[in-house]
């Protein structure tokens, strides 16, 4: 068994994790746009593409997790944090599935066009404003909670990299390609 995750998974790892911050990005930085403004719609169609390509991504990598076994951790951590990292990354998945699944069923349910990369969604033929504010609502609320699963994710791997001086980073980090030595 190898002592890393298979490439497939690392580069969907480090591909979320760039999706994730171009669509918290895109809803921090809104505000600078003028409303109405090419910025302003560039903007809204980035959020929804990068939360979209989340959540298609993260259901990739749950069937993934299938079909990979996840190389062991060297040294073996107690029990207690193997458990406590099985529900963190419990809590990883099921939070960028439901929160863009959130955000696709406002969009859907508002009754109005719109986009992903440009290319316009359906939308329901019985709008209800109503149930999409509801909906668009409990995105916004939970959205800042992915800060606190982000950084507490960061700071597990940091430290279990270089307080308990395991494998855990290493594990899911990008392999370096060698380099053929030239002579002068």
């Amino acid at each position: 068994m190898s002592n890393k995750y298979a490439p497939s998974q690392i580069f969907l790892h480090w591909l979320t994790f760039l999706l994730v911050v171009t669509a918290y990005c895109t809803m921090e930085f809104r505000g600078l746009a003028t409303r109405g403004s090419w910025q302003g719609f560039a903007m809204i169609i980035s959020h929804f593409s990068a939360g979209s390509c989340v959540l298609v991504i993260m259901l990739s990598r749950i069937l993934l997790r299938f079909r990979h076994r996840s190389p062991a951790i060297l040294p073996k951590p107690p029990h207690w944090q193997t458990g406590l990292a099985h529900l963190m990354h419990l809590a990883i998945y099921v939070f960028f599935i439901v929160l863009p699944t959130l955000g696709i069923l406002s969009r859907f349910y508002m009754g109005r066009t719109w986009w992903i990369f440009g290319i316009p969604m359906p939308v329901s033929s019985n709008p209800d404003p109503d149930f999409a504010d509801t909906i668009a609502d409990w995105h916004e609320t939970l959205a800042p909670y992915g800060y606190w699963l982000i950084g507490i994710h960061a700071v597990a791997a940091l430290a279990h990299h270089y307080l308990f001086k395991d494998n855990t980073l290493v594990r899911m980090m990008p392999s370096r390609r060698s380099r053929a030595k030239t002579s002068d």
